[in-house]
């Protein structure tokens, strides 16, 4: 598993890291035995960063995470949490006394005093924009209440924005095969700024894997199901807002752009392997349901560069089928 540095917290972490949304909620059910399976094999496979949320199972991500820390006390894992998600997503929700009370919550889930990396998860612009939200997250570093701080986004320019502030330690924003527009001036930016890029939905919700069709069906309480037109949250995260037939037929031919490389991998690894070679790119934060998903995914952290034909026809492929679904939007 190659390591990377993660921005301006100065921690190693391996550029496979593990999302944990799966072991929370809306995926569909997995039990907590499952869930801590999940998380011994990647940290077995090499992973040892952990990205959650207090809002993944209102609290049962962070929880179970909490419990695998306590049977790993000197292990040395970094985990991320993210807050801002369980209130209404307006501005005035982003005052010191709502971040104290998520925070502390945050905290007694995980087990722990002061959080590695807390991540506003995907405020409102002008909460990003606010001059005021970081005066109180730099209260809080100096408080020892959390380590560092970073902002996971939406878009672009909620990107560049929070990059540009000198004391963001991390970005969190959507990249892979079918979500290129970071490229463009996010991960330059952010690597000319010290400031660490994590890659969350590498494969498109799955769409990347190449195992979907057509007639591929979702329980009722996975959020493929239930927001593909966004009505729970930012349609984005769903399939990476890329129409689902549309992503069908791309994920089809990337499966066979891979399969005619000759590189010994799956369509998946090949995915993720695509957003670690990205300059910039601190650590991508595939999820998993299961074991063998979890060490799929972790050995993706190993794989040597893509060759360049295969980068460039990656890139072909965006531009004929997904760029201008999803390139402007977000």
């Amino acid at each position: 598993m190659h390591t990377r540095t993660l921005g301006r917290t100065g921690r190693t972490v391996s550029v496979v890291g593990l999302g944990t949304w799966q072991l929370g909620a809306d995926w569909g059910e997995v039990s907590e035995d499952d869930a801590l399976a999940v998380l011994e094999a990647s940290a077995a496979a090499g992973v040892t960063f952990f990205d959650t949320a207090d809002v993944y199972g209102d609290g049962r991500s962070e929880q179970i995470i909490g419990r695998f820390l306590a049977e790993h006390p000197d292990a040395g894992f970094t985990v991320a949490t993210k807050m801002g998600r369980r209130a209404d997503q307006v501005p005035e929700n982003y005052v010191e006394a709502h971040f104290r009370g998520w925070l502390d919550r945050s905290r007694r889930n995980l087990g722990v005093d002061r959080l590695d990396l807390v991540q506003l998860h995907c405020p409102p612009s002008a909460v990003v924009e606010d001059d005021a939200t970081y005066d109180v997250l730099d209260t809080l570093v100096d408080e020892g209440v959390i380590a560092a701080y970073g902002l996971s986004v939406e878009t672009a320019d909620q990107a560049l924005a929070a990059i540009a502030r000198p004391h963001v330690a991390t970005v969190q924003i959507i990249l892979n095969a079918f979500r290129m527009k970071p490229l463009d001036e996010v991960l330059p930016a952010a690597h000319a700024a010290g400031v660490g890029i994590i890659a969350r939905v590498p494969l498109a919700s799955g769409l990347l894997s190449g195992k979907y069709d057509l007639d591929t069906t979702f329980a009722d309480d996975d959020h493929r199901t239930y927001n593909r037109d966004g009505s729970a949250f930012d349609v984005g995260e769903t399939f990476s807002g890329v129409d689902y037939a549309t992503g069908v037929a791309a994920s089809r031919e990337f499966a066979g752009l891979v399969a005619d490389s000759g590189l010994d991998v799956t369509p998946a690894q090949a995915a993720i392997a695509w957003v670690c070679q990205q300059e910039g790119v601190s650590s991508v934060i595939p999820g998993a349901r299961n074991v063998g998903q979890a060490e799929a995914n972790a050995s993706a952290g190993a794989v040597a560069a893509l060759p360049d034909d295969l980068m460039t026809a990656i890139g072909r492929l965006y531009d004929e089928r997904i760029r201008a679904q999803v390139h402007a939007r977000w």
